[in-house]
């Protein structure tokens, strides 16, 4: 029977996890390899100039949630010259705009927020679980299917600046394709560079400098004062009761899990989780979701308040009677979700779930490092407000949920998802299949999987068509997609059987997910 377990976004990715646990590491250890794996075999997902949330369990420990998350920048004197570049990216039935350039590029949490998980929680040096990476950066990565649909959606990005042009295209200036060897030496000089001094150069030494340098001379306002104040921030994770079990997820001032809290703990005193009663109370998570509380997302008893009995009690009376009607309203418009997820779990039942984004990235790659920085202050789903809104040094608001569940104080799930709007209804659906249809992790990810978006249901096949007459019935728009698609998130879980302690894992096969037992 496995003793251990890495779910992530690429086989690459849980291999470089599955080592670390092999060399007797913890879940944290593997989390932090499988991550740094990810930064070449998931490139431009994530990387050094992202951001992301690690909830960590150790047995004996108290849950923690790491915050390494995006900052908006402006603490320097340095002032915006430059708007957003808007980029027109076709999906091949729909185009979407994503907002990039140097005008878009936020504070990186990554190597800060790496440091720190290994810092305290580590039982491997950072020098040794960087190794793998290292290995991938330089000797290359074979780009599969899924990787050269996501290269050749984001190609308007990618070759925005001459830097994307020179790492993901050929000599030739063809965009690599798949089967070809994908390959960023550099990125494998600052990942060493990393684990040999810590975020300090990252921070205030010499890639901060390149880093802001490469940003003020495409008029972005990221400066050094930006970067010296950079921290990462340990939170306890916010959490819901659901069918005898405890749910931790990412707290304020990410949004969104919060809202997956929300959403269980309706569907826990309504005591339904159908397609008609899963709709309704995301519907009632998306009505919550107003601007007191965009605007309290700062606020430390956001929490408390927004999950209070009496708000959960009457969010669970507008389920029942909404059974029979419905009032929606609008959501943010669509997004890729350029996200990454790896869950972890050793041989003592300890869970590192742990989730980054680039954002869509911003086009621009600091020079020398294979670093390519994010694009969060062009989202427009983290910028409810208008861009540029969020004030300097807060955190931007994220819709990431690395996320663990308890019974009976023992872990038994551990999961997170990509998919932007997608990764709360994702993640939402992935816990019902396990802890309520008794499902294995592999079947939980792949099940079909619906979302509520602007007034419309999109499901994919094997939702109930009768549930989906139903909505329809009440004025919801229903949108039927013919196969299992990308757009409703790539969840990465691992599963504890309570009984026997066999472990599962499920790799979404919508984002080439791969899963590797130890």
């Amino acid at each position: 029977m496995a003793q251990g377990a890495v779910a992530a976004g690429h086989p690459a990715t849980a291999e470089a996890g599955a080592w670390a646990l092999r060399k007797g590491g913890n879940a944290v250890d593997a989390a932090v390899a499988a991550v740094c794996a990810s930064f070449a075999a998931e490139s431009p997902l994530t990387g050094l100039g992202a951001g992301g949330y690690m909830l960590v369990r150790l047995p004996g420990d108290e849950p923690l949630l790491l915050d390494f998350f995006v900052v908006a920048p402006g603490l320097g004197s340095l002032r915006r010259r430059s708007e957003l570049k808007p980029v027109l990216v076709d999906f091949g039935g729909s185009k979407q705009t994503f907002n990039v350039g140097a005008a878009s590029c936020g504070v990186p949490g990554v190597p800060a927020g790496l440091c720190e998980a290994v810092g305290r929680w580590g039982s491997m040096s950072l020098a040794e679980l960087v190794g793998p990476a290292c290995k991938l950066a330089s000797e290359g990565v074979v780009i599969n299917n899924q990787q050269a649909y996501l290269m050749k959606l984001l190609e308007p990005i990618l070759s925005l600046e001459p830097g994307g042009r020179n790492i993901y295209s050929t000599p030739t200036g063809r965009l690599h394709r798949e089967g070809e060897r994908f390959r960023v030496p550099d990125l494998g000089v600052s990942l060493k560079l990393l684990a040999r001094e810590g975020p300090e150069p990252f921070y205030r030494g010499e890639i901060a400098e390149r880093i802001c340098t490469t940003v003020a001379a495409g008029g972005g306002a990221l400066a050094p004062e930006d970067l010296a104040a950079y921290e990462p921030i340990a939170r306890d994770p916010v959490g819901a009761r659901f069918a005898g079990r405890e749910v931790l997820t990412n707290p304020p001032p990410a949004s969104g899990g919060i809202l997956i809290a929300f959403a269980l703990a309706v569907l826990e005193h309504v005591g339904a989780s159908s397609t008609e009663a899963l709709v309704a109370a995301m519907e009632q998570a998306q009505l919550a979701r107003t601007e007191e509380f965009l605007t309290g997302l700062y606020e430390p008893e956001l929490g408390d308040r927004f999950l209070a009995p009496a708000a959960i009690a009457e969010a669970a009376g507008a389920v029942k009677a909404a059974l029979g009607a419905s009032a929606v309203r609008p959501e943010p418009g669509e997004q890729l979700g350029s996200t990454t997820h790896v869950t972890a779990v050793d041989a003592e039942g300890g869970c590192a779930s742990v989730t980054c984004s680039n954002g869509a990235g911003s086009g621009i790659i600091v020079p020398g490092t294979g670093i390519h920085l994010n694009d969060m202050l062009g989202e427009e789903d983290l910028s409810p407000f208008g861009f540029h809104a969020t004030p300097a040094g807060l955190r931007m608001p994220s819709m990431m949920s690395p996320t663990i569940v308890l019974r009976d104080g023992e872990f038994e799930v551990g999961l997170g998802s990509a998919g932007s709007n997608r990764i709360r209804s994702a993640i939402t659906q992935t816990i019902l299949r396990i802890v309520v249809e008794g499902m294995d992790a592999e079947a939980a990810v792949a099940a079909p999987r619906l979302h509520l978006e602007a007034g419309t249901v999109h499901a994919e096949p094997g939702i109930d068509d009768e549930a989906l007459d139903a909505l329809g019935a009440r004025g919801y728009g229903i949108n039927r997609f013919p196969a299992p698609n990308v757009f409703f998130g790539g969840v990465q879980a691992i599963v504890r059987d309570p009984a026997s302690g066999a472990l599962s894992g499920g790799g979404d096969p919508r984002r080439g997910g791969a899963v590797v037992m130890v």
